[in-house]
């Protein structure tokens, strides 16, 4: 079968970098500047939306192809498609189980903090124009539409139109086809390996920008809402960052724990994206960075494009405790009782409306919508009681996603025995290589 190009051993100490240089300090000297910015200057702040877009622009120009390439020549790199099935079945397992327990945690804390109660809102007065917009994207979620939705209508649309499903689809279907087809696909391997050098190079140049991506969106950001929106409904969201901290720290951190790895230290290599992510408020940010930087801590190639980009659609802790938590309060703030068996009804629906919403700012919000639209006990209208303040535990549901899809991809290149432990430990301990392109065929940047 084909195989790739072997991976190059890295270096025992990486080429320093000047302080002023190193992303995750640009970012944090960005996002600061953006928050002054926004909470002094407002009008201005708010003005600096056309930066943080430009780079969700540009980093969505880059993820169809970075993604397309990453899984084919994975795949058509594997020795036999039985692995590629197995690493696929294990990584859906994994999605299933900590999915599943996540939304299960949002559901026990909204049921002890209780941070809803004693609103006694009265659901006719609340103004449902104000969610109607997501309602009516929502109302489009159906599990047929779900489904049928994952085949594009052309196979250069599914690379142009956005959907990650798409190019999941059509990713598999080519790479598997390309395995298929023996040593004749040798030379089409070797020339998409030349080509995804070609993209990753330029992901390190986009991501020269990202500072000032992360600046506008950020300024944009308090500009618009204040940081004073956050006392309105401070208990819910402070509940959320709390829930989702100990999501990763307790429960992320013991399977870290038992993979032999620390979640501390991986947070630390990941410092950079999680900086980018939080000054965007979505993960798709820093998705083709994680990609290299899953590869670069010894975690194969074949299953870093295999469990990263599904996990942007199948595994979303942060969004799943968000959405049991928010629903939950929204019942409660207008007093609607939810017997546990209408609960479990709730975290049935969500655990299927979850699926697909990749990490964009504001898919968590349609798809809490899309819950309550099918479970009736819990008014949609009630969403405008956080619509104020979803902006803000957005940022949270990326950095939980983010960090999910990080262990997951190393524990399930752990599962199937592939993974490079020396090599993880030299990037967890900041003994990996300077952010340059390697000579194969993902090249590794941070």
């Amino acid at each position: 079968m084909i195989v790739g190009r072997p991976r190059e051993p890295l270096p025992d100490r990486p080429i320093p970098q000047p302080w002023y240089g190193q992303l995750y300090i640009q970012v944090v000297i960005t996002i600061t500047a953006g928050v002054l910015l926004g909470h002094f200057a407002p009008a201005t702040g708010q003005a600096m939306q056309p930066l943080g877009d430009a780079f969700i622009k540009l980093i969505k120009m880059i993820i169809a192809p970075v993604i397309f390439l990453t899984i084919v020549t994975g795949i058509a790199g594997m020795r036999d498609l039985k692995s590629a099935g197995r690493v696929a079945a294990k990584a859906f397992a994994y999605f299933l189980f900590f999915s599943t327990l996540a939304l299960f945690v949002g559901m026990i804390v909204a049921n002890v903090i209780r941070p809803g109660a004693g609103l006694n809102i009265d659901p006719a007065t609340l103004d449902a124009s104000k969610v109607s917009e997501f309602a009516a994207k929502a109302h489009e979620s159906s599990v047929t539409g779900f489904l049928t939705a994952i085949i594009p209508d052309t196979f250069l649309s599914s690379l142009t139109q956005g959907n990650i499903l798409q190019v999941l689809f059509v990713s598999i279907l080519f790479g598997v086809s390309l395995a298929l087809i023996g040593d004749r696909g040798a030379r089409a391997l070797i020339v998409l390996e030349d080509v995804s050098i070609v993209f990753f190079k330029l992901v390190s140049i986009v991501m020269r920008v990202a500072p000032i991506g992360a600046f506008g969106a950020m300024a944009f950001t308090i500009g618009k809402f204040g940081i004073g929106t956050l006392a309105n409904l401070a208990l819910l969201v402070s509940t959320f960052y709390a829930t989702s901290l100990l999501f990763v720290i307790l429960i992320l951190g013991t399977v870290a724990r038992l993979a032999g790895f620390s979640i501390f230290r991986l947070i630390a290599y990941l410092k950079a994206e999680l900086l980018l992510v939080l000054g965007t408020s979505s993960s798709e940010s820093a998705l083709p960075s994680l990609i290299e930087k899953m590869e670069r801590a010894g975690c194969p190639k074949s299953i870093v494009g295999l469990v990263v980009p599904t996990g942007y659609s199948f595994n979303l802790d942060g969004t799943n405790i968000y959405m049991t938590l928010a629903a939950l309060f929204i019942a409660q703030a207008c007093n609607v009782h939810l017997t546990i068996g209408q609960q479990l009804l709730l975290l049935g629906v969500a655990m299927v409306s979850s699926k697909g919403a990749a990490g964009v700012t504001g898919a968590g919000f349609i798809t809490l919508a899309a819950t309550l639209s099918i479970v009736p006990s819990v008014p949609v209208a009630g969403m405008a009681l956080i619509l104020g303040v979803d902006r803000f535990m957005s940022e949270c549901r990326s950095l939980t996603n983010f960090i999910g899809n990080a262990v997951a991809t190393i524990v399930v290149s752990r599962w199937e025995g592939a993974l490079d432990s020396v090599q993880l430990e030299a990037a967890l301990t900041g003994r990996a290589p300077p952010v340059e392109p390697l000579p194969k065929g993902a090249v590794s940047a941070g």
